[in-house]
């Protein structure tokens, strides 16, 4: 007899008690016995997200060896992979090994399955036995071990028209998209900050396909390189090349480029610190910033917008959002231009 979990996963909580799995320390990854409303799987591939791998290829000076020592030191103290500098984590691709009795009868999933875990490795009970492979340029790691997800976690089942590869890699980031397609109007001016990422470049996909003709899609990269990316996309419509943490330069360059309009919308994707007032300044007064960055500040944030006296909307990125995971598969098949180039990138 399976023992009765708690839909939010709380019964996988050792330190503190009485918390949720995210903001807990520790998480029992303990998978000797599941309870009736888990999922065990077999995990083969980490997406550890932008803002955690950033961190760890920083503190580890680009060496694997090092990146995979503090890995297996996270997942070791924590019991999931949580990044203590970050507070954040990613997802998984996985086999389905086991469900619990309480879930079998109530979704659409089977052992053998294939399927994307879309909720936080940051709440995710992991267990790394082994890590095979860590791919630097793509933010993803191959490992063997296993992981459970919740009765209330989210997950889709993998696509058989994408490589998994890149399923994985746009399947972390979908909620960006997604909250872009909410966000964006016709006629918008939309400016996506971080634009060359991942996120970045599917936030102006979706932008354009939302704002339309009459609207404007401005892609802000950092420097030169790698601008090609963004100025061949056919769905962005201006470049800006800024330093998203130099506030000031990049609003003279936002006031240029629209003319003293500034922007409707900012989608901040940047996975550094400190580029909260750079995306502030460039919003219109009564404009609308999405943070969707894990390396936001919402102190920085608040505080920042009230002492430059920008009545804004500020929205802190959720990585869920209803159909999100549709919305960014999609992409993949509407867009020969981001198709290609994510495959020659993720896979």
């Amino acid at each position: 007899m399976q023992k009765k979990g708690n839909p939010y996963g709380t019964h996988r909580v050792i330190d503190p008690k009485n918390v949720l799995p995210q903001p807990a320390i520790r998480l029992d990854n303990d998978f000797t016995r599941i309870y009736d409303n888990e999922i065990l799987c077999d995990v083969s591939t980490l997406n550890i997200d932008s803002a955690s791998f950033t961190d760890l290829k920083d503190h580890g000076s680009g060496d694997p060896v090092r990146i995979e020592a503090m890995m297996m030191e996270i997942v070791k103290n924590f019991g999931k992979h949580k990044n203590p500098r970050t507070g954040s984590g990613g997802m998984f691709i996985g086999t389905v090994n086991t469900i619990g009795d309480h879930l079998k009868d109530r979704i659409n999933l089977k052992p053998s399955d294939r399927l994307a875990s879309l909720v936080s490795l940051s709440l995710t009970p992991l267990r790394i036995d082994k890590i095979l492979n860590i791919h630097l340029e793509k933010d993803q790691v191959d490992i063997i071990g296993q992981a459970v997800l919740f009765e209330t976690g989210i997950w889709a089942k993998l696509p058989l028209d994408i490589p998994e590869s890149l399923a994985l890699a746009v399947l972390d980031v979908a909620g960006a998209p997604a909250q872009v397609d909410k966000l964006v109007h016709p006629g918008d001016t939309v400016a996506v900050i971080g634009a060359r990422g991942k996120s970045g470049l599917l936030c102006c996909y979706q932008a354009k396909k939302k704002t339309g003709k009459t609207g404007k899609v401005i892609a802000v990269v950092h420097s030169k390189t790698g601008m090609a990316d963004v100025k061949n996309a056919p769905f962005v419509d201006d470049v800006v090349i800024g330093a998203a943490d130099d506030a000031l330069s990049l609003l003279g360059k936002m006031e240029k480029t629209t003319k003293g309009k500034l922007c409707d919308i900012v989608i901040n994707c940047v996975s550094r610190e400190n580029c909260e007032m750079g995306a502030i300044l460039i919003a219109r007064d009564k404009g609308k910033v999405y943070f969707f960055s894990m390396a936001t500040s919402f102190t920085k944030a608040a505080l920042g917008a009230e002492g430059v006296g920008k009545d804004i909307e500020m929205i802190i990125g959720n990585g869920y959002c209803r159909g999100h995971a549709e919305i960014v598969l999609n992409i993949m098949r509407e867009s020969d231009y981001l198709r290609s180039l994510y495959t020659k990138r993720y896979c």
